[in-house]
């Protein structure tokens, strides 16, 4: 990646590089799993939407720290690093849950438009992807990136949401201080889902990216940490707050999730008949905001693999092999969305990929994280360390339960 060497001005937490890569993790994927958790589960899993939260505010602030010190992405620090053949290894890892994820989200901006138009959402398959890919080649997408990234706040109504059903204080109570989690295959992939979607690669991958781009001085390094882990936390708000909501409404009257429709009836307490609108609203714009940032993200890891010239900000005569791999991410991507699936089981099962293959990459960040020869004098300190560790044993363990409850 050809790093700005302009001067960026670091700006406050609410205008930082943390809040636009804690709003990409907002996306349809995890906004559907987490309503799924809600209305499967009540509040018995929200202890652990919680901890997710505050592990992926570690991760984002570990992935800040490598892309301070290392001028480079997470992709690029790891290629130099460990060498191509580990490079491969991720870049494999990452990719796959990234295309995966990009189909349930193109779908999901499908059925967001349709819940707005009335209209079969199939039809706005392939014109989507479309405008993603013509907001990525004309650089109109760093244009506007700033205001899409404030669209997902919609979910915040989920908060209001939440409190106009009644929600039952004593039963989120027992669920946020009150772990329990059984080995059922049902909450095994429920557990690796949330940790999936709420820590899948893009998200810190990203981050590393935004903070390489602007090449802060040492000085600057502590603020784009906290950055990062603020903006994580701030969104991880609104994530408890659809479980909550879910829970609240869909869980109590046992209804089943399938489509974008009826993931809206969580939000009915607040909007009644406007429900539909606002969460499409809020639907389509966490869609605008992350499809282009999961298909940017397969031409950065792709690019700094194989050593091509490749950025979003380079005009695509410099950098064809760059814009190919994104451009054939969206088409793989809209072609799969036609596929006659359940969209909110696309949304739910790609989470559930995303929390199987990252273990990987995020024992290889913690790794250049803590090492003296790829960040010198800036690498972190043994508290975050610790906790970069202890997360990566987090999600090994639950991978691993999940794939043991296979077999059971």
């Amino acid at each position: 990646m050809e790093a700005s060497r302009e001067p960026v001005e670091r700006g406050s937490f609410f205008t930082g590089p943390g809040l636009l890569s804690a709003a990409s993790s907002n996306d349809p994927t995890t906004v559907a799993t987490l309503a799924v958790v809600g209305a499967a589960t009540g509040y018995a899993l929200c202890w652990l939407v919680v901890l997710a939260a505050a592990m992926l505010a570690v991760v984002q602030a570990l992935a800040a720290a490598v892309g301070a010190a290392c001028k480079t992405s997470l992709q690029g620090a790891i290629r130099r690093r460990f060498g191509r053949r580990w490079a491969l290894v991720t870049l494999i890892a990452i990719v796959s849950v990234n295309l995966i994820t990009l189909v349930a989200d193109i779908k999901a901006g499908a059925e967001a438009i349709s819940l707005l138009t009335g209209l079969r959402g199939e039809l706005f398959v392939v014109p989507f992807a479309c405008l993603v890919g013509f907001l990525l080649v004309s650089h109109s997408f760093a244009r506007i990136e700033r205001v899409l990234q404030l669209l997902p706040l919609a979910f915040v109504s989920y908060a209001a949401s939440a409190f106009l059903a009644r929600f039952d204080v004593g039963a989120l109570l027992r669920g946020l201080l009150v772990p329990h989690l059984d080995l059922s295959f049902e909450q095994a992939a429920m557990a690796v889902a949330i940790l999936g979607t709420m820590l899948t690669s893009y998200v810190y991958v990203w981050e590393s990216l935004e903070i390489a781009r602007r090449r802060p001085a040492q000085a600057a390094a502590a603020y784009y940490k906290w950055d990062a882990a603020f903006g994580m936390l701030a969104v991880g708000a609104v994530f408890l707050f659809v479980v909550v909501a879910s829970a609240a409404t869909l869980g109590v009257h046992h209804l089943h999730i399938d489509t974008a429709g009826d993931l809206a009836r969580a939000l009915t307490p607040l909007a009644g008949p406007w429900a539909g609108s606002l969460f499409g609203i809020g639907l389509l714009g966490s869609a605008i905001l992350v499809v282009p940032i999961l298909a940017g993200t397969n031409g950065y890891v792709a690019a700094q693999t194989f050593g091509w010239k490749g950025d979003l900000d380079a005009p695509l005569r410099d950098a064809r092999a760059f814009y190919a791999v994104v451009i054939a991410s969206l088409a793989l991507g809209a072609v799969a969305a036609l596929a006659p699936l359940s969209p909110v089981a696309l949304l739910y099962w790609a989470s559930v990929a995303g929390g199987i293959a990252t273990p990987l990459t995020l024992v290889l960040l913690v790794r250049l994280a803590v090492d003296r020869t790829a960040m010198g004098a800036a690498r972190v300190r043994r508290p975050l360390a610790i906790a970069g560790w202890v997360i990566c044993g987090v999600v090994g363990t639950a991978a691993a339960a999940f794939l043991f409850s296979l077999l059971g």
